[in-house]
């Protein structure tokens, strides 16, 4: 079993994620993985989730081989086909009129990797979310007050996008902000992280 000395990282820069995790109240470092995002042929939104998540905990296990390393993906799954964060505005707009009176799962998988103690252990979690048949007046200025061009799916669900939908079906609370933390604290457990016993004031 892994010690409760072993430094914890974050191999992501999402804010989203490192937000979520900071309400372990553990610490952790923060590193960047360096990991092409591009689908592979044919590569279905829940396999591209689950690869990404494992290669971006994998990229940084790889230079910090005695920590407990974190990794996360999420990609929206539109009817098999994966939507990734918009960057733009003008895809964004495309990607909410796609998604309007439709049913999206949000593929958001995450990965534990401690290379010291050859523990490697992935989960997915999948979060169906119905939206609203929303008029291009209403995508136009949810996108101008929130500006969610760093999210997949165009929206964020924790903040005005909540107004976007008509229902979220998980069985994880956070998962569609970015990071499932049922799972991610059930595989840090596994990784002989003792949560509570780690907890900072």
């Amino acid at each position: 079993m892994l010690q409760v000395q072993r430094t914890l990282i974050l191999g992501s820069t999402s804010r989203y994620r490192r937000e979520l995790l900071a309400r372990l109240r553990i610490p952790f470092d923060v590193v960047s993985p360096d990991v092409d995002e591009t689908p592979l042929t044919g590569e279905t939104p829940q396999a591209l989730a689950t690869r990404l998540s494992l290669a971006k905990a994998q990229a940084v296990a790889a230079l910090h081989p005695d920590a407990v390393v974190i990794g996360s993906d999420q990609v929206a799954d539109l009817h098999g086909e994966p939507l990734g964060k918009p960057g733009t505005h003008e895809r964004a707009v495309l990607q909410l009129q796609r998604m309007r009176g439709q049913t999206v799962v949000f593929q958001t998988a995450v990965s534990v990797v401690c290379r010291a103690q050859h523990f490697e252990q992935t989960e997915l979690a999948q979060i169906k979310v119905r939206f609203r048949d929303l008029s291009d007046a209403e995508i136009e200025a949810y996108l101008r007050a929130e500006e969610p061009y760093d999210c997949a799916g165009s929206a964020k669900s924790e903040g005005l996008g909540i107004a976007l939908l008509d229902a979220i079906d998980n069985d994880d609370p956070t998962a569609l902000i970015g990071l499932p933390m049922i799972r991610t604290a059930r595989l840090l457990r596994a990784a002989g992280i003792d949560l509570l016993g780690t907890m900072q004031p």
